[in-house]
């Protein structure tokens, strides 16, 4: 049996709505509310703005056929029209040029993670803001890219796209799902090879219902709201 590629899938189609279903971290504690306001310092100003401006890894985590590709292209497209420095890494063509001969056993998955994960910390820390639709099925292999980040002092988001396997099936966007009901091929994740779905990712959505646009201006919004991009709401 061949095994697919552990590729970021591209979904193309999708009924809209009114929005897609977004997931993020809660406060810890109070907010506090001072009694006067006072315009930050020149270092202050400036701090901000370097974050804004600064490089991030945005890892968009799924299933095949979620719409984790289809996604990061069109938040790329946006980024790029505001004049932001953007790469998308595509799981295809890193399984091309970076991980040839890398199997799909669990030991290679790692390594192809941690290899996308390098790539990504590298071009993050010179300013690139970096989006990674990228299966990245296991939870350790992740945890591992988010700590390399963090170690270098790097921004790091871990972006969920939560796409239920039935959904994932009907897009089925390379035929894998068919394929793979027809006994043609094994190893598709989250079928017969494991997917684990992350517990606490910085953002989750759940796309079915939502058009692409919808889906990536939630991952916009986020991104404005945390300050790792200068959102037209942040310019405001």
């Amino acid at each position: 049996m061949r095994t697919p590629p552990d590729a970021a899938a591209r979904s193309r189609t999708g009924p809209t709505a009114t929005g897609p279903t977004t997931t993020g971290p809660t406060s810890s504690g109070p907010t506090t509310i001072e009694p006067e306001t006072t315009e930050p310092t020149t270092t202050e100003s400036t701090n901000q703005e370097d974050r804004m401006s600064g490089g991030a890894t945005v890892w968009l985590t799924g299933l095949p056929s979620a719409g984790k590709t289809t996604i990061a292209t069109a938040l790329a497209e946006q980024l790029r029209a505001e004049g932001r420095r953007v790469e998308v890494l595509d799981g295809d063509e890193i399984r091309e040029f970076l991980s040839a001969g890398l199997g799909f056993t669990r030991e290679d998955r790692h390594t192809n993670v941690q290899r996308i994960g390098f790539v990504a910390e590298l071009l993050a820390s010179h300013g690139v803001l970096v989006l990674v639709p990228v299966i990245a099925p296991y939870s350790d292999s992740r945890e591992a890219v988010r700590k390399r980040h963090q170690s270098r002092g790097t921004d790091y988001v871990e972006v969920h796209i939560a796409t239920p396997v039935d959904v994932c099936a009907v897009r089925d966007v390379k035929g894998l799902y068919a394929k793979q009901a027809a006994g043609e091929l094994t190893g598709l994740t989250g079928v017969d090879d494991p997917y684990e779905v992350p517990q606490h990712p910085d953002l989750r959505i759940e796309t079915q219902g939502s058009s692409v646009a919808q889906s990536a201006a939630a991952v916009y919004a986020y991104l404005g709201d945390s300050g790792r991009i200068a959102s037209e709401r942040g310019r405001a």
